[in-house]
């Protein structure tokens, strides 16, 4: 199919599928790269705001120490959230402005939106309802990110490292986290905490990768499959052959045009063609779409009341609640768990999502999670005034076991990072058929950002004792072990491995038995890709002959 290209040897990859060695060239990295780096837009927020809120100078901006401890959680939790209850709309509406005005546009204005509510909270002055409203602008666009982002990777990523291009935004959540934390212990010892700049210099990391991104979109060229789905197919052969870096009437290049086209006419066909309410009942009432969307659902539900997330978002308060001491240290803390995350993050993308598989790597990160919370909802359960009673003081003796509950959040972390959190971004983004992808995806993302705020929303409130109307430390920890142990039994009847498949592969996938799919479905599925490929050399040799019939007319 390559013509005689030589066959890469890629140890990133779960199996080699014959692609031409030219398809890994500088265009795809760079694009892969520029809207990875949309995954900052959510890391940097969960990284910034609690170390920016404890700040002393935030907290008298706002008159804080006039509300009473449940109020402070109140609006600790409202602050943090705001993000988030504005990403459920953002993510709501990402599929309309996706679909509309294409993958780069959608890009550009997000990055307009999510720009404009930063600079509303930094110039808020002090007005609790106007930092409100700028994190719930700023939310808007953040909203739209894992849509945008994964859903454009993954449609221009060849398959053998589809799973490598996707985790790299991840990847990308993972270093604005970093950056926020190092960012917030920097200011906090270099700047002080008495001072406006205190806060609003990490806030400013917001508006320079904002700025960046926008900036990187206008030299990046619009999804090959968006361009089929809008009919635009000449655009579309211009660009694939642009970013794969093969000529036009290269076989390969008409190979994956026509499997587009033929996989995009086919989804057309089985749902009557188009109609306002045609992609509606696409998902909804074909049973391999409706079995997709509840995989989605229930990774975003699932994954989000693990636990791992919240304490991402209030890192330096769990810090606290095991026996760090001190801001700077507590803060500290929160860096290097960042680190621990970034680095799980780069494994999971280069040695485990498109070389194991999939399903094998998210089982292992959320094996390291459930050991972790369930240690530390022990130590917390043995020590049942952490974190409640301000006049406790640890004994020696559980010394060193406060010390292993600290390092058992950075546990927590990594196989947060090698599991749930790369795959909620992955599974989703390729699942879809191309018609109802951003749809879906769109689906999805708001189910992920209505989780994620009530999590982060509701955890300041477990915290509390129970006679603060809270759960208490202890008992928080319990529910996310509970939710884990919960999360991988469910992983491993449901989801099935999706590895080293096309995207217009994954029918043949979903049209199997719902029993199936999650445990034999990949195996299953294989059998049926033979006659498939059949169909697409049939449409690949039509798609040959209409590019030549075109430019003899040309000519």
């Amino acid at each position: 199919m390559a013509g005689g290209v030589k066959k890469p040897v890629n140890i990133f990859k779960l199996k080699d599928l014959g692609e031409p060695s030219a398809i890994f060239n500088w265009r795809l990295w760079f694009a892969v790269i520029s809207f990875g780096l949309l995954g900052a837009a959510r890391g940097i927020d969960e990284g910034l705001i609690s170390g920016a809120f404890n700040s002393k100078d935030f907290q008298a901006t706002i008159d804080y120490d006039s509300y009473s401890t449940v109020e402070q959680a109140d609006i600790k939790g409202n602050v943090a959230a705001m993000v988030q209850i504005g990403s459920v709309g953002g993510a709501l509406f990402s599929f309309i402005i996706c679909d509309r005005i294409g993958r780069i546009w959608a890009t550009r204005l997000l990055c307009i939106v999510w720009a404009v509510g930063i600079i509303i909270f930094m110039t808020a002055h002090g007005s609790l309802g106007a930092i409100y409203a700028g994190r719930f602008i700023a939310g808007l666009g953040v909203g739209q990110t894992p849509v945008v982002g994964p859903v454009y990777i993954a449609e221009i990523a060849p398959a053998s490292i589809r799973g490598l291009c996707t985790c790299i935004f991840t990847g990308f959540v993972y270093l604005g986290i970093v950056l926020a934390y190092f960012t917030n212990y920097g200011s906090e010892v270099n700047i002080g905490d008495t001072t406006h700049a205190r806060w609003m210099v990490p806030t400013s990391l917001h508006l320079m990768f904002a700025t960046i991104i926008f900036v990187l979109s206008f030299f990046q060229y619009e999804s090959p499959r968006f361009l089929v789905k809008q009919g635009r197919v000449d655009e579309a052969v211009t660009n694939m052959s642009r970013i794969r870096h093969l000529p036009e009437h290269d076989q390969y290049i008409m190979h994956e045009i026509a499997m587009i086209r033929n996989s995009h006419q086919e989804e057309q066909e089985a749902t009557m063609g188009a109609g306002k309410l045609g992609i509606f009942k696409e998902l909804l009432l074909v049973p391999g779409n409706l079995y997709r969307l509840y995989l989605s659902i229930m990774v975003q539900f699932l994954s989000q009341w693990s636990g791992a997330g919240s304490i991402t978002l209030y890192a330096p308060d769990f810090f606290s609640l095991l026996g760090v001491t001190g801001k700077t240290e507590s803060l500290l803390a929160s860096a290097v768990f960042g680190i621990v995350k970034l680095i799980a993050s780069i494994i999971c993308a280069l040695f485990l999502v498109d070389v194991i598989g999939r399903k094998r790597s998210l089982l292992i990160g959320i094996a390291l999670q459930c050991i972790a919370m369930l240690y530390i909802a022990g130590f917390l359960t043995a020590n049942p005034r952490m974190g409640v009673d301000d006049s406790f003081v640890l004994p020696d003796k559980d010394i060193p076991a406060s010390r292993a509950a600290i390092g058992m959040i950075y546990v927590s972390g990594f196989g947060w990072a090698l599991g749930w959190n790369s795959m909620q971004y992955l599974l989703t983004a390729e699942m879809f058929p191309l018609r109802i992808r951003a749809l879906a995806t769109s689906i999805s993302m708001t189910l992920h950002f209505g989780n994620q705020y009530g999590n982060s929303r509701a955890v300041p409130n477990m915290l509390l004792a129970t006679d603060s109307g809270g759960i208490s430390p202890k008992g928080t920890f319990w529910f996310f072990a509970a939710m884990t142990i919960i999360g991988g039994a469910w992983v491993w009847f449901s989801v099935p491995e999706t590895s080293g498949r096309t995207l217009e592969s994954m029918d043949r996938l979903f049209a199997l038995p719902w029993y199936k799919i999650g445990l034999h479905g990949n195996k299953d599925a294989d059998v049926l890709d033979d006659a498939a490929e059949a169909a697409n050399e049939k449409a690949t040799q039509a798609h040959t002959q209409e590019v030549e019939d075109r430019r003899e007319d040309k000519a």
